[in-house]
């Protein structure tokens, strides 16, 4: 009886324990074993002009959020060029990712990410913008880190994954935005 109690308290142990690495709970960072993987490139041409492309970026943390935006985007802490802001990404099975990030501005050609706590101790990223005529190339690049060498280098892959998903998701939003308010001012 004492053994399935104990394999039961372990199970749920190691249940809460994935849990809360997948949902950034728990986050791990041991400085032990760590790998770097990059994020990106990722690219999207935007038929729009940079500034425009840009205020569309910091919207979210320096202006007003949409509801929708607001769901997703809670800014923690505000300063001049930089905030501390909580994502909210869904996963798998109903799960929802919270990072915690800083992002710093500068306007109009780049948008910095640190991440700060989630599912993985070290990611840096960025949005830089490229006016060409009265289009926008928007690229994003970054990296992730992840500890215990092999064994957190699968983690990466699987957490890489989801993230540069989610990227490439706002990449798009960002561009028919972008792209929308550009030719209502036309």
């Amino acid at each position: 009886m004492q053994a399935s109690i104990l394999i039961g308290a372990g199970a749920s142990m190691g249940l809460g324990g994935y849990l809360g690495l997948v949902t950034g709970a728990i986050p791990v960072d041991l400085g032990v074993g760590r790998r770097t993987r990059p994020l990106g490139p990722h690219s999207i041409d935007i038929a729009a002009p940079r500034e425009m492309v840009f205020t569309i970026l910091s919207e979210p943390y320096l202006g007003r959020q949409t509801r929708t935006e607001a769901e997703k985007i809670t800014v923690l802490e505000r300063g001049t060029d930089m905030v501390l802001a909580a994502h909210r990404t869904p996963v798998r099975g109903g799960l929802v990712a919270t990072t915690l990030e800083t992002v710093r501005f500068t306007r109009p050609e780049r948008v910095d990410f640190r991440l700060t706590r989630g599912p993985v101790p070290h990611v840096v990223e960025h949005f830089a913008l490229e006016q060409h005529g009265d289009r926008t190339r928007l690229n994003y690049a970054g990296e992730l880190g992840t500890d215990l060498w092999s064994l957190g280098a699968r983690w990466g892959d699987i957490v890489a994954t989801a993230w540069e998903d989610a990227v490439r998701e706002s990449l798009d939003a960002v561009g028919e935005e972008a792209e929308r308010r550009y030719r209502s001012t036309q």
